[in-house]
């Protein structure tokens, strides 16, 4: 372990504090590579016009009308706001759910929180789900596989795919070329 890693028990600390952290907004959120979903309840009473939602490419705010609200600010990642939703259900406690739809437009990246003042979360930490592959068209499908497949071979101390091509380009060009000498060749 380097120097600067932390220890098994910082990790389990900082999940711990980010974990509290999370709970103690006032909404709930998740996230794929492609959107990002945020709840909140509001009392069953409520309907659609006691609530103001104003979605933006860069902004979000959400709460009750005449209220502060519950969510606003600076989202950290642009998103499409025509393909971007709001819906008011009936939850089983008796009050109501919102829920905001947001559609990222960098289906590549995880965002660390919803607005830029909300505490972040550890973005390195994510485990996607394998069956939302094959929501991703072919190219970037097959650039993620690729990087995953990278991952767990620098994990294991493997060549990556780039490394063993490059290794395999070599070892067929001396097996072409027995007459040369490749005891000081490096691959870089």
């Amino acid at each position: 372990m380097a120097d600067n890693e932390p220890t098994p028990a910082e990790q389990a600390a900082a999940r711990a504090k980010e974990q509290a952290e999370q709970d103690a907004l006032p909404y709930k959120w998740t996230q794929t590579i492609g959107d990002l979903d945020i709840t909140f309840t509001v009392p069953g009473n409520f309907k659609g016009r006691d609530l103001v939602v104003d979605i933006k490419k860069e902004s979000i705010s959400a709460g009750i009308k005449g209220q502060e609200p519950i969510i606003k600010g600076t989202l950290p990642h642009a998103i499409r706001p025509d393909d971007s939703t709001w819906t008011l259900s009936a939850a089983p406690d008796n009050t109501k759910l919102v829920e905001i739809h947001l559609d990222k437009i960098n289906k590549m990246e995880w965002w660390a929180h919803v607005v830029t003042t909300a505490p972040r979360i550890d973005v390195t930490k994510i485990v996607p789900e394998n069956s939302s592959l094959s929501d991703l068209d072919g190219e970037t499908r097959g650039m993620v596989e690729k990087m995953m497949f990278d991952q767990r071979q620098k994990e294991m101390g493997l060549p990556t795919s780039d490394e063993q091509k490059k290794a395999d380009i070599l070892k067929k060009f001396q097996e072409q070329h027995p007459e040369m000498d490749f005891s000081k060749a490096k691959i870089s």
